[in-house]
């Protein structure tokens, strides 16, 4: 069995600075090792983070989110299982699919697109994440949802206490109080609006929760609070940072942004290069039904698995040259179905991320719209992209100069 001793911690700032030399270490000579502080086992084989997440044998649930994500969000879709968990995803997921999606929530996607890049392509800079990524997703959530966009700033500041909770390894008293206070403060804020939509519903994605029915069953007001909890936090931060590492990498590699820019078919191939090449979420947890044999030795049932993703997806044993961003490589799924994606960004199986076919249209959509917008980008002179966060992880800024509009 391998020990922590032989790679650098996660929880250490040296990791938190370049998790990749570590990744690297522990996939050669430590797959699979405990981690006391976080007290779970960290997996880092593209093939073992694979096996978790397809679950084929039911060796693993995800009761790990009664204590990782309820304190904030209450009971979500997430932490259900069997016909339970079935018949919730059923009734949220053609919101986020097929006509549904391309009818309804298209045109609002481009709008808020739209608007946010009019507030700058006259000036010939921005910054790409606090100007245009930080805001994107969220803005379209609240009109999906019909909220009101000027709360914004609120909504923001929820999400960013949310997924702080989230990769909150170390055990922060500060943040998991700021976590539990955001619960009740969304709470409070969502639950009449869930109630008043109740009573007179509109064409929103809320009042279409409120209404839907699966055999007899419906959501309660807490079912769909929850759920609204997990798109604001999840949809928010993981396009957030999808976005601007799309366009941190293509910066990095002038020749492939100058590709995508005059093939905007290679968009889709840049999104999922960016998924595997710098996942927005670099770890995920499952907790082990029984005994199970992995890359390295075994995981004891009952025992919380941290599934690193940053890891898997630099695999040299899945990838060829995994640490080179290549949107052309001939190893990585983009063209199939989505949710048969290959880099594991979005999980796969049973929970594979409902809201997957959402964030692919949001960063299609930004990213066509931005080349439009901004011809001969480049990132200002002197500045290096300094990537930040552990859990979840993306570039902290972008500023970027372009030939503005006329």
């Amino acid at each position: 069995m391998s020990t922590a001793q032989q790679v650098p911690d996660i929880l250490s700032p040296e990791f938190a600075a370049n998790p990749y030399p570590a990744y690297r270490a522990m996939r050669d000579s430590a797959p699979l090792f405990w981690h006391e502080a976080t007290q779970s086992w960290i997996v880092s084989r593209y093939e073992d983070v694979e096996r978790v997440f397809k679950d084929r044998g039911g060796q693993f649930t995800t009761e790990n989110y009664d204590w990782q994500i309820e304190p904030v969000h209450g009971r979500t879709i997430l932490q259900l299982s069997g016909r339970e968990h079935a018949v919730r995803r059923a009734l949220v997921a053609p919101a986020f699919r097929g006509a549904e999606l391309q009818d309804h929530f298209m045109p609002v996607i481009e709008r808020d697109s739209r608007e946010l890049i009019d507030a700058f392509r006259h000036t010939g800079r921005a910054d790409l994440v606090a100007d245009y990524a930080t805001r994107f997703p969220v803005n379209v959530i609240a009109d999906m949802l019909g909220l009101d966009k000027a709360d914004h700033d609120r909504f923001h500041r929820w999400y960013t206490s949310v997924i702080a909770f989230l990769g909150n390894l170390s055990g922060d008293q500060e943040v998991a109080a700021a976590g539990a206070r955001t619960r009740v403060e969304f709470a409070e804020y969502m639950i009449p609006i869930i109630r008043e939509r109740r009573e007179n519903p509109g064409d929103d994605l809320l009042s279409t929760l409120c209404a839907a029915e699966v055999d007899g069953v419906r959501m309660s007001d807490e079912d769909i609070k929850a759920f609204c909890s997990l798109l604001l936090a999840a949809g928010g931060e993981t396009t957030d940072k999808a976005i601007a590492g799309i366009f941190a990498n293509l910066l990095a590699h002038p020749e492939q942004l100058a590709a995508v820019r005059e093939d905007r078919s290679l968009i889709p191939r840049a999104f999922a290069e960016t998924l595997r090449f710098t996942p927005p979420v670099h770890m995920i947890m499952r907790q082990s039904a029984t005994d199970v044999e992995l890359s390295g030795g075994t995981i004891p049932a009952g025992a919380t698995v941290t599934c690193l993703i940053g890891a898997a997806n630099r695999d040299g044993s899945r990838y060829r040259d995994p640490d080179r961003f290549d949107i052309l490589r001939a190893d990585l799924t983009t063209t199939t179905a989505f949710s048969a994606a290959d880099h594991l960004a979005f999980a796969l199986g049973r929970h594979f991320c409902v809201g997957a076919l959402l964030a692919k249209a949001e960063v299609e959509t930004g990213v066509g719209q931005l080349l439009d917008a901004l011809p001969e980008l480049r990132t200002e002179d002197g500045f290096d992209v300094v990537e930040q966060g552990v859990f979840t992880r993306g570039p902290k800024s972008l500023p970027v100069r372009f030939t503005p509009a006329a």
